[in-house]
């Protein structure tokens, strides 16, 4: 009895047969030659075919270039705007445009003022460094220019990247309501309140005052002076106009605490002792012999 397995051919035809299986299905030939057709087993994914997942976010470059630009000026306007708030409320930039005040403050510097040194009942002391409103004492009222250029300047004045108002002054307090300022004594001193005041903090070389004065500071109102006294226009200068050279204290905008920039100089605005011995104005005011 012939054992040896028989040989199945496959008909050459069948490939090419356009009456053959349907896609999806195979066929096998059974042992009796004749075929017949298996169910499809399950299909395979398609090689370039992924998975369908979540969808994933579209980054902003993406979406088109006016959304970043959208963020970007939105972030902007929230700084600036924050900015124009805190220099509106709690400090404030200013640029220091002349020499009046060296060398404590040199030309070119920004300084940080203090806008809460004096809200909270706290008034300017004798030594301290201030930025005040000079209208009606330094300068006279002025008319209201352009309202769209007062605002962008006063915006950028706010920020310290523009000079001040020229209503704007920094100088330092000398004498407060009730004082007798006078110079010179015979040493050629400035005294207060009948004590002379060792002024280190003036310009080297200059005097405390070439021009000689004798007043008495009215309530509420502050006696100023610049450091450098030879550059200085300060209170001196206004002794016969119509405030008498005093400034308002309500006029103060804040108290010159910090210089910003250049980062050389970065640091507190020096203090003073000068009127540490300085008494305080007598009860009943000083007597004849003073006029303000």
């Amino acid at each position: 009895m012939d054992t040896e397995a028989q040989h199945t051919e496959r008909d050459p035809s069948s490939d090419t047969d356009p009456s053959g299986p349907e896609e999806g299905s195979r066929s096998a030939r059974v042992p009796d030659g004749s075929e017949r057709e298996e169910p499809a087993g399950p299909e395979e994914p398609v090689a370039d075919e992924e998975p369908v997942g979540p969808e994933e976010p579209v980054a902003d470059d993406e979406r088109g270039p006016g959304s970043s630009w959208r963020r970007t000026a939105l972030v902007g306007g929230a700084c600036v705007t924050f900015l124009l708030l805190l220099s509106h409320f709690v400090i404030q930039p200013f640029l220091i445009p002349s020499g009046s005040m060296e060398p404590t403050l040199q030309v070119g510097d920004r300084i940080l003022v203090n806008k809460l040194a004096y809200r909270f009942g706290n008034e300017p002391a004798r030594g301290d460094v201030v930025v005040f409103d000079g209208t009606g004492s330094f300068v006279e009222e002025q008319p209201r220019g352009n309202p769209v250029t007062g605002l962008l300047h006063d915006g950028a004045a706010a920020l310290g990247l523009a000079e001040p108002d020229e209503t704007d002054f920094v100088k330092r307090v000398v004498g407060t309501g009730g004082d007798r300022v006078v110079c010179c004594d015979k040493d050629g001193r400035l005294t207060v309140n009948g004590v002379p005041v060792e002024e280190r903090y003036v310009m080297l070389g200059d005097r405390p005052s070439s021009v000689p004065f004798d007043i008495v500071v009215p309530p509420d109102r502050l006696w100023v002076m610049g450091d450098h006294r030879s550059q200085s226009s300060d209170s001196r200068d206004h002794l016969g106009s119509a405030g008498g050279g005093m400034v308002p204290v309500d006029r103060v905008v804040g108290r010159a605490d910090w210089i910003a920039w250049p980062f050389g100089r970065w640091s507190t605005v020096p203090g003073t002792d000068a009127f540490a011995a300085v008494p305080a104005p007598p009860a009943g005011g000083h007597g004849a012999g003073a006029h303000g």
